[in-house]
């Protein structure tokens, strides 16, 4: 009998798949260099100090967000309520801080508020898509329209404008001259390592992905998983709500337009396989990095940002194509 545990078997590369297996592991690293050399070799500009300094801050929202959609995706499904929980969420936390629009001003007490406030909308993702037996895509999918719409009539249009500097310096403080977004996201990713390494939820979530069926013989509680696991996705994208108007100033119910494309992308970037069981937290931060730094140095060598688009739609069709264990897909749909 074999002494693999369930949740790492998917892992275990055999024969002719073991080269395959150790090239997807080192893909999005490799690419990550390459990506810096090629950069900096046609602008001297991009390894300053300041401009690495630039580049980590404009990475810290979507690590947030991506450390959520990791764990749906190593399940095997999709969260597409990313966009509408933050704009809920940022549009929560702006009216609950010194603003243009409401009287409330109750400070830093803000931020778990709307934290929570993220993963009660995490937990309905979860709820709907395990008991009412919704698929996660059109679930959340769902709740996130619902999440852009109720942040909308909420504000009703306008703009909530931050007026509460301790608020502010979530995203513009600096300490030890590092922007005060980056040190929450790296804490942001310490807590998702800890949950992917040291919580059975965790390890769960690979044997989920790999073969649900098996799992659920083994007496994994997949249910309650998958419910958790939004939940902790919507914690973050609660926090990152939070950073948004931290670094804007200001909250809206458009504020997070285009998180999701940048959020999926850097995790399957980072060659996290959307059929499930294959990826990890770090592989995500190198998917993060590789997409923010792409970005930056398509604007220092002057692209058009017509063909920046194009680029990053290549990027993630590339992605997926190197991404995907083709010996696990009998059909692809």
């Amino acid at each position: 009998m074999s002494t693999v545990p369930l949740e790492k078997r998917s892992a275990v590369p055999r024969g002719s798949a073991r080269m395959s297996s150790r090239w997807r592991d080192w893909a999005p690293l490799a690419v990550l260099v390459a990506l810096c050399l090629t950069i900096s070799a046609f602008n001297g500009n991009f390894l300053t100090v300041g401009n690495l300094m630039r580049l980590l801050n404009t990475a810290a929202i979507p690590m947030v967000l991506a450390m959520g959609s990791t764990f749906v995706i190593l399940m095997g499904s999709i969260d597409l309520s990313v966009e509408g929980v933050v704009a809920l969420t940022a549009v929560l936390a702006s009216l609950l801080v010194a603003n243009n629009i409401s009287s409330v001003a109750i400070g830093l007490w803000a931020v778990p508020i709307a934290v929570v406030a993220g993963g009660l909308m995490g937990f309905v993702n979860g709820w709907l898509h395990v008991r009412v037996k919704i698929p996660s895509f059109m679930t959340t999918l769902g709740v996130g329209f619902a999440g852009v719409g109720v942040a909308t009539a909420i504000l009703r249009g306008f703009t909530a404008r931050i007026a509460d500097p301790t608020f502010r310096f979530l995203s513009l403080g600096r300490v030890l001259d590092v922007p005060m977004a980056v040190w929450i996201a790296a804490a942001a990713v310490a807590i998702a390592l800890i949950f992917q390494e040291r919580t059975r939820s965790g390890r769960w979530i690979y044997a989920i992905g790999a073969d649900e069926s098996t799992a659920r013989n083994a007496g994994i509680p997949v249910d309650r998983t998958r419910i958790l696991v939004f939940t902790v996705a919507g914690l973050f994208y609660g926090l990152a709500g939070v950073l948004s108007v931290a670094q804007f100033g200001q909250g809206h119910a458009l504020i997070s337009q285009g998180r999701l494309f940048t959020a999926v992308t850097a995790v399957v970037v980072g060659g996290t396989s959307l059929s499930g069981g294959v990826g990890s937290v770090v592989n995500t931060v190198i998917g993060v990095l590789i997409v923010v730094t792409l970005a930056n140095g398509m604007v220092l060598m002057g692209v058009e940002p017509y063909v920046q688009q194009g680029v990053q739609g290549l990027l993630i069709i590339a992605a997926v194509a190197l991404s995907l264990d083709r010996s696990r897909l009998d059909v692809v749909k």
